[in-house]
């Protein structure tokens, strides 16, 4: 493992921090079928980490050009609520596993921790999941223009935190994402699907495993 000087972990926030995949599914699924348009579970894969309006294109890719930019907005709009009314009873219950034992230890050996999400909810989730004092700075949906792979979300998080790319850690579970964090020029750190994507620097099969990452990282 190349050796580094860490000062931050950015972490994304959905199928990180908390896992909201089956809620985006069905919200994407509704708005689906009310529109006559196919869709399952595959195509919803390729929507992970990819903006509202991105993903009604992808999922308009094989219907005739027939929706207005109005009409896609509207839909982007639709499954926004469809997402945020199955969100009422999200709590920290739904955190991943390690999470809330392994922030605070992160913290409290000098790591400054930040949210780089796409999700314009992200302010609202870590609400509900008790996390919203949790992080030194929090980049979302509503910060950026471009959603990853473009490095945007993530080079902002390191200027809000005043460190340097170079010097973060990028924990993702998506492969855009990790695609995101090399080109921010960041060290990526691979969960899920992302532990054996060719770009990942270093896969981890749980949240608990960041500190020692860290450690090894600073040597």
């Amino acid at each position: 493992m190349e050796k580094r000087v860490i000062d931050a972990i950015i972490f994304d926030l959905d199928g990180v921090i908390v896992s909201t995949d089956e809620y985006h599914y069905k919200a994407w699924k509704r708005l689906a079928d009310e529109e006559g348009i196919p869709f399952d579970r595959e195509m919803n894969h390729r929507l992970r980490g990819v903006s509202r309006m991105a993903c009604v294109n992808i999922i308009l890719e094989k219907m005739p050009d027939i929706y207005t930019l109005a009409e896609k907005e509207n839909m982007a709009e639709r499954k926004n609520r469809y997402y945020i009314e199955s969100l009422g009873n999200l709590n920290e219950q739904a955190l991943l596993p390690g999470v809330q034992e392994t922030l605070p230890l992160l913290k409290k050996e000098g790591y400054q921790i930040a949210i780089g999400s796409s999700s314009k909810n992200a302010g609202m989730i870590l609400e509900k999941l008790g996390l919203d004092h949790t992080f030194h700075k929090v980049v979302d949906g509503n910060d950026i223009t471009f959603s990853k792979p473009n490095p945007e979300v993530f080079l902002k998080a390191a200027d809000a935190l005043g460190v340097r790319p170079e010097r973060c850690i990028v924990v993702e579970d998506s492969t855009a994402g990790i695609d995101a964090a090399r080109c921010a020029g960041m060290f990526a750190v691979g969960t899920a699907e992302a532990q054996i994507y060719e770009k990942t620097q270093i896969g981890i099969s749980s949240f608990e495993q960041i500190a020692g990452v860290c450690r090894r990282l600073n040597g």
